[in-house]
């Protein structure tokens, strides 16, 4: 039984290669393009359950690939790029990435990046609860449990968890988080969510020093990790 059909983008041959052979040896359907072009029509006519996309592509950069495809799905989106600054992926983030791949990578973490994305049951508005391993939380009466246990929060606190929950497994944006919770007049105030996230934790997680469910992506953001 196959785990997922993944549209590979890549215009090096050597590199689609290495990602088919190791995806298909895990039961991955693969679908591939070389081009952003090429991309886009196969993301549409073949409708993929996740899209690995380079950003390098000789036609139109793939950012351009991840906004057209945003315009008209939610399908999962890593990117895999040699950029390596903060600013370019925090751009990605807030442009509908849901992760990234920085070259060179092993096969290992491919491979838990790809079930993390594909993992992911994101519940929306009308879903009532929301459970995470050791974290419950009820959307519709705002309350949280933690390892069995209530867990009061403020207004502020239930707001990014909600988010974060809404989002599990995938990296949100400083900019993403403040500007959600706080509003667009907060975007540059990261202070805030250091305060906040050191409040959850220490509020849920079981060793808020080794936190294991909100973590840090250093200069870029937060995520819930989804958990067994």
């Amino acid at each position: 039984m196959s785990k997922g059909k993944v549209l590979i983008v890549d215009d090096e041959q050597a590199i689609r290669r290495f990602l088919r052979i190791s995806l298909e040896a895990e039961g991955y359907d693969i679908v591939d393009a070389s081009s952003g072009k090429e991309a886009i029509t196969l993301a549409a006519s073949h409708v993929p359950d996740l899209v690995i996309l380079d950003l390098g592509l000789p036609d139109i950069d793939g950012s351009e690939v991840l906004d057209q495809i945003r315009q008209w799905s939610k399908l999962p989106v890593i990117i895999l790029t040699v950029r390596d600054a903060e600013r370019e992926k925090v751009k990605l983030l807030d442009a509908g990435a849901d992760d990234y791949l920085t070259k060179p990578f092993g096969v290992p973490e491919l491979l838990a990046r790809v079930r993390v994305a594909l993992r992911r049951n994101v519940p929306d508005d009308s879903t009532p609860a929301f459970k995470n391993g050791f974290l419950e939380i009820d959307f519709a009466e705002r309350k949280v449990t933690a390892n069995g246990k209530p867990v009061k929060l403020t207004v502020l606190e239930f707001n990014l968890l909600a988010l974060l929950a809404r989002h599990a497994g995938k990296l949100l944006t400083q900019h993403q988080l403040l500007k959600e919770v706080w509003g667009p007049g907060s975007v540059e105030h990261s202070q805030y969510l250091r305060v906040y996230i050191g409040q959850l934790r220490r509020k849920l997680e079981p060793h808020p020093e080794r936190p294991i469910l909100l973590l840090t992506e250093p200069g870029i953001g937060y995520r819930m990790t989804l958990l067994e």
